[in-house]
């Protein structure tokens, strides 16, 4: 009976040890390399290549003529940029210029994924934008979807944009982790927490939570968690099917019709 114990207890420490040791490949499994670009939909737009913590950011700036402000999107733990390509149509569509980027490990962007690393790529881009483009903070939206609303979030306390936009948040990975693994003491072993709950109530700028009742992945709590935290001007948009990743299609029109609402008085 001992024995059993024994291996047992062997059995769970080395399960938390690779846990410990693959979280990064877990919460970031981004690919590397790029398979097409904004000239498959005929955009103009610039590619840039930002120095970040001693390797290189690469980001689009897809320009549009006459633009009511900039989109800095933020995307989602999967793929990268080139995959997000089609998530940025309706920003266009809506009259904005958009900034698509990839964290550091995603696509051709040098370096390796930390929540740390994620922080200091965005933050590279928003200076792109401020500084060298000279685009005024109030014309500029930070969007985040899925693990991009942390990073939104992260800046979104640090500057005064004109505009946040989090789409399928979560609370913190410390509570998707304990909703996965509730045997384990994750918030031990997490060495990259995103805990955008304790970020919200720093938020200022008026912002726009959107999440679908069908969301598996994030639960739709989630989303309400993190509105009711928010101070107003602030408002919350339901897609009523799809998934995390699908929701955005099968709802176009809600989407869309949401996202006009809530950018109109913000943005004439």
């Amino acid at each position: 009976m001992l024995t059993h114990v024994i291996e047992l207890a062997a059995i769970y420490i080395v399960f938390l040890l690779l846990l410990a040791w693959g979280q990064s490949y877990i919460i970031f499994p981004g690919t590397r390399g790029q398979t097409r670009s904004p000239e498959i939909h005929n955009w103009a737009f610039e590619e840039l290549n930002l120095p970040v913590d001693g390797h290189t950011t690469c980001a689009w700036y897809m320009p549009i003529d006459h633009p009511r402000g900039v989109v800095l999107f933020s995307h989602g733990n999967g793929g990268n940029m080139d995959m997000w390509l089609e998530a940025v149509g309706p920003y266009r569509d809506l009259g904005f210029s958009v900034l698509l980027y990839d964290y550091g490990g995603y696509g051709n962007s040098t370096g390796k994924p930390s929540e740390q690393r994620c922080y200091n790529d965005v933050r590279a881009v928003w200076r792109w934008l401020t500084e060298t483009k000279k685009i005024s903070p109030a014309r500029i939206v930070l969007l985040g979807r899925s693990l991009g609303s942390g990073v939104a979030a992260q800046l979104a306390t640090e500057v005064k944009p004109g505009a946040v936009i989090l789409e399928s948040p979560f609370r913190s990975i410390s509570h998707m982790a304990r909703r996965k693994l509730p045997f384990i003491p994750t918030s031990l072993l997490l060495r990259h927490r995103f805990n955008t709950e304790s970020k919200i109530p720093r938020i200022t700028a008026p912002i726009l939570f959107v999440h679908s009742l069908d969301d598996t992945l994030v639960p739709y709590a989630h989303g309400q968690y993190l509105y009711e935290l928010a101070n107003p001007p602030k408002k919350f948009l339901t897609l009523q099917q799809g998934g995390h990743d699908e929701a955005y299609y099968y709802c176009e029109d809600t989407y869309v019709t949401g996202l006009k609402a809530f950018l109109a008085p913000l943005f004439p």
